[in-house]
């Protein structure tokens, strides 16, 4: 059980980088006290700009990826493979780890940001085939609402959809999918508060009826 307790740590110390604060420190500033406070390439683009979010965007989709996708199969030193530990409960484990991570960083106070672009690059590292359903849907779901927390809360949850339609049997990953959907949903309770609300920030530039809505 060595490889999976150390592995794990490492997937959530990775996760722990926050791009944005990353960068931030760069640029002088501390996003958590700009814009909605969230350390997330939404806020990022938000309050400093493309650049900015991009660079935040690469950082936390590359941190997902190697998680799910490199870490579980790492030859570290002193810690060798454990035939007893499932290889695909334990690229599960290090993707969850890292999403915790960068919601609850160990490095920034636990004070994260909701995992949207760590979550892609984990799907990207577990089960890529899978990341074209799940960015449709995101798409569709921000041109038809302006919702960006809607349309990630939606995309979410069509990976273990997507999953099951592919390979029912796959349990670790439509269990990982199932989870995730739930805790994502968790991390955009405010999201959800606002929407019910009516005061929640739309992405007019890509929603559909943004123009429409603007000008009545």
């Amino acid at each position: 059980m060595l490889e999976l307790a150390v592995k794990t740590l490492l997937a959530y110390l990775l996760g722990s980088l926050m791009g944005a604060l990353l960068v931030g420190r760069v640029r002088g500033v501390d996003i958590r006290e700009l814009g909605s406070g969230n350390a997330g390439g939404t806020n990022a683009l938000r309050t400093q700009g493309r650049a900015f979010a991009l660079a935040v965007v690469v950082i936390d989709v590359g941190k997902g990826w190697f998680a799910a996708a490199v870490l579980p199969g790492l030859e570290l030193p002193g810690v060798q493979q454990d035939p007893a530990v499932s290889r695909d409960w334990l690229v599960v484990a290090c993707a969850t780890a890292a999403v915790l991570g960068h919601v609850y960083p160990v490095w920034y106070e636990f004070r994260g940001g909701k995992g949207a672009a760590t979550l892609l690059g984990v799907l990207g590292g577990v089960q890529p085939a899978l990341l074209l359903p799940v960015v449709a849907v995101w798409f569709a779901v921000v041109v038809l609402t302006g919702y960006v927390g809607l349309a990630t809360m939606l995309a979410t949850a069509a990976f273990p959809v997507a999953q099951l339609l592919r390979d029912i049997g796959a349990l670790p990953l439509v269990a990982f999918g199932i989870a995730t959907t739930a805790f994502v949903v968790y991390t955009h309770r405010s999201n959800i508060a606002r929407m019910r609300a009516g005061t929640e920030n739309r992405a007019r530039r890509l929603w559909l009826f943004g123009r429409h809505s603007a000008s009545s």
